[in-house]
């Protein structure tokens, strides 16, 4: 029991210990209970004011309620700075779909079409052509169907990567081809056509201790000329160059053990503005 517990009972009936005002080891001085209930208000009160601040902090961009901004009274986002949008909630196989007919919405699918057309996945001929026949607009799709299946049935192209002809990767080996996106921007935009370019990096080779491809990173800027068509954003032209790329830190390189658990437990994601 606390001395600000004794003195919740009433003298009537009870016997009373007086603490000592010290503490006999030294400690710091013994409050009495009017202090602490001062000490607990002051604390609260201390405590409320943060949150409140820590609230109005985190607004943001929030409107007012009929919608408007107060002009001046946030910096201008940038380019690349993310808006809070949920990314869409529906997909067309493994490929988010449904994006808004805007140009966040453009960004997104952008976005999210480089990660699918750089992912391992593209290796694999039924996958390759459910990746194409679904993030190219129906008009270019076949024709990127045919050139895709060219190059990516190529025995030349699979050597020397460390594929195998029927591009698996060998015995005790994993393939990693992984595209994370760091950033989208809007290059010019129509209502039904908008051009985006996706500034990503990509993880690529062969993990294993065998592997005389090793899993490597670069950096590369994808354009993509998108159509509005069958109520989404489709490809209907891109190209890739490499850069920007950043300059190096001097980081030891994971062992292959740990770059193949890496891509079996660390799941990609659903990119949105």
């Amino acid at each position: 029991m606390t001395s600000g517990d004794d003195q919740a009972y009433s003298d009537a009936g009870h016997t009373r210990t007086r603490l000592p005002e010290t503490d006999p080891y030294g400690g710091a001085p013994r409050r009495t209970g009017r202090s602490s209930s001062r000490s607990l208000v002051t604390v609260v009160g201390v405590v409320v004011l943060l949150i409140a601040a820590i609230a109005f902090a985190n607004r943001g961009d929030n409107s007012s309620a009929d919608g408007s901004t107060a002009k001046g009274s946030h910096p201008q986002t940038s380019a690349t700075a993310p808006t809070g949008t949920h990314p869409v909630r529906t997909k067309t196989g493994t490929i988010p779909s449904g994006f808004a007919h805007t140009e966040q919405g453009a960004q997104s699918a952008a976005a999210n079409y480089a990660v699918a057309l750089g992912s391992a996945e593209m290796f694999n001929t039924e996958r390759r052509h459910e990746i194409v026949d679904t993030v190219y607009a129906p008009d270019v799709a076949a024709a990127r169907q045919s050139a895709m299946d060219s190059a990516y049935s190529s025995q030349e192209f699979l050597s020397n990567i460390g594929l195998t002809n029927d591009g698996t990767p060998p015995k005790g080996q994993m393939f990693v081809s992984r595209v994370i996106p760091a950033g989208t921007k809007v290059v010019s935009a129509k209502q039904d056509e908008i051009t985006v370019e996706v500034w990503y990096t990509s993880l690529f080779g062969l993990s294993g201790d065998a592997s005389k491809n090793p899993v490597t990173e670069s950096w590369y800027t994808a354009t993509y000329v998108l159509k509005w068509a069958d109520n989404d954003w489709k490809i209907s032209s891109d190209q890739q160059k490499d850069g920007p790329v950043p300059v190096g830190r001097d980081q030891k390189a994971s062992t292959a053990d740990d770059m193949t658990k890496a891509v079996e437990e660390y799941g990609g994601f659903t990119y949105a503005r």
